[in-house]
């Protein structure tokens, strides 16, 4: 699971001589288990790309298919389903709930799920014992350090055991040292079969990943 096809995907805000084509026809595959960074300069569409890959933002036209489901043919319903089954996400900003603890933060992807609390708990922990933050699940996130924070945001990303991770910008708030420490962590969750597409400024970050997708004025630089 977590083969991704995108083909001739548009993405048009506005009408007519006002209309901005953010992202312009692209053709992309990326095969299950793989990691790939996406970069390109403010502005160049990498973020709606990724928007329309996590079922966010609906495109213009073209398709985006992941392991045979046609997403944006999927009602609200189950697109939110896809989602939740198919996708975790990660963000620069950590999005934690500052008055839920760490392991509440990390259950709030297990609300819907058919578990009892209990089974939920022992879900959260051990999804906080992967990212190596076992034992601080009952802290409140200002009583952890950025890097667990953002530990923490990518174990609420994973604690569904989804097929795709995307990340966006996910070392942008850290130091050199606790980024490296965050993008060892995204391989070695790569390494256990998880299809990661991550969005990056840093070309250090970038050498991590399988392969570097370039984006220049919503198209793939080849």
């Amino acid at each position: 699971m977590g083969y991704v096809h995108v083909e001739n995907l548009v993405k048009q805000y506005g009408d007519g001589e006002s209309a901005v084509r953010a992202v312009k026809g692209i053709d992309l595959q990326i095969r299950a288990g793989e990691m790939v960074a996406i970069m390109g300069e403010s502005g160049s569409g990498k973020s709606t790309l990724l928007s329309m890959m996590g079922a966010l933002n609906t495109p213009t036209s073209g398709k985006y298919i992941v392991d045979q489901i046609d997403v944006y043919a999927l009602g609200q319903d189950e697109r939110a389903d896809f989602r939740r089954n198919f996708l975790g996400f990660v963000f620069q900003s950590f999005h934690l709930v500052p008055y839920l603890t760490v392991a509440e933060n990390v259950m709030l992807p297990l609300v819907t799920a058919r578990r009892n609390g209990k089974n939920k708990r022992t879900v959260a922990e051990e999804a906080l014992a992967r990212v190596g933050l076992e034992g601080k699940g009952k802290r409140l996130p200002n009583q952890i350090s950025g890097g667990e924070q953002e530990r923490a945001a990518i174990a609420r990303a994973i604690v569904n055991k989804p097929p795709i991770l995307l990340a966006d910008e996910p070392t942008g708030n850290l130091d050199t040292r606790t980024s490296e420490e965050v993008m060892a962590l995204l391989q070695g969750l790569n390494a256990d079969g998880m299809t990661i597409i991550m969005v990056t400024h840093n070309p250090v970050n970038a050498q991590f990943a399988h392969r570097l997708i370039r984006l220049k004025d919503g198209n793939i630089l080849e």
